[in-house]
């Protein structure tokens, strides 16, 4: 089977579970060369060694990219070890909700920090990077992949600053696509409903239990469903550009 990625590099932040940990070995079963971005360096190394296992590349680069100096090292940590930088997949990020009166501000902060602010500090280091792999890779055609939600398209009850970032990487997304459009780099925001991942866990039991009951006993994605979408962005020819993909469950209304 030809690997469509082959020669390339991917950079996914958030790598050390759910989606980002999916992506990571998708891209590495095209042929990508992976760094894995995360604080969990324990969960990373355990990734590295499986992708090794099966013939990959893979490079450890423990970071906080809520810490912009930390962000653009990583970056850098990137192509010194793997020699270049041909996709950016931003998908580290939090989701803690609850009604707004009483809020812990420092629960919005962390939101705001990871889920916008570190996206951003990665892309700003990244682009330069990525321009120089569409001008010169092997494809000629560079990717940023942006993780965004449901929740980025409509705004729920106790979900306020969840959204509004969410919206924010909307809105990134877009302005950065058409800024780099006719330099190759294509911009992407992939936009999944409930995924079955540690991201809910994070939150109170009682919102947790919220939740579930807004959902019913539907059937929830997986993790591989976004790294499968994830996939067809970056491996569309380089006169195809998929600017925007929502995924939701069959049964999610």
């Amino acid at each position: 089977m030809t690997r469509r990625l082959e020669g390339t590099v991917a950079l996914i932040t958030g790598a050390s579970s759910g989606i980002g940990h999916a992506t990571a070995l998708e891209l590495a079963r095209e042929g990508a060369s992976v760094a894995l971005v995360g604080r969990r360096e324990d969960r990373l190394t355990d990734l590295a060694a499986e992708i090794s296992s099966t013939g990959g590349q893979a490079l450890v680069v423990p970071a906080d990219i809520t810490d912009a100096q930390a962000a653009a090292a990583a970056v850098a940590r990137t192509v010194e070890g793997l020699g270049r930088l041909d996709i950016l997949v931003n998908n580290a990020g939090l989701m803690l909700l609850g009604p707004a009166p009483d809020a812990d501000l420092n629960d919005w902060r962390r939101m705001i920090d990871i889920n916008l602010m570190g996206l951003m500090y990665t892309t700003h280091a990244a682009v330069p990077h990525l321009l120089k792999a569409a001008g010169q890779g092997p494809r000629e055609v560079a990717d940023i992949v942006n993780i965004g939600s449901v929740a980025g398209r409509s705004a729920f009850a106790m979900s306020a600053v969840y959204c509004a970032t969410k919206f924010g990487v909307g809105a990134f997304t877009e302005s950065l696509r058409q800024e780099l459009a006719r330099q190759h780099v294509r911009v992407s925001v992939v936009e999944p409903g409930s995924v079955d991942t540690e991201l809910r866990t994070h939150n109170p039991q009682v919102v947790q239990q919220v939740i579930a009951s807004s959902l019913g006993d539907i059937e929830r994605l997986q993790s591989q469903d976004i790294a499968d979408a994830i996939g067809y962005i970056v491996t569309r020819p380089r006169h195809v550009a998929v600017n925007e993909l929502l995924v939701r469950p069959t049964e999610q209304l």
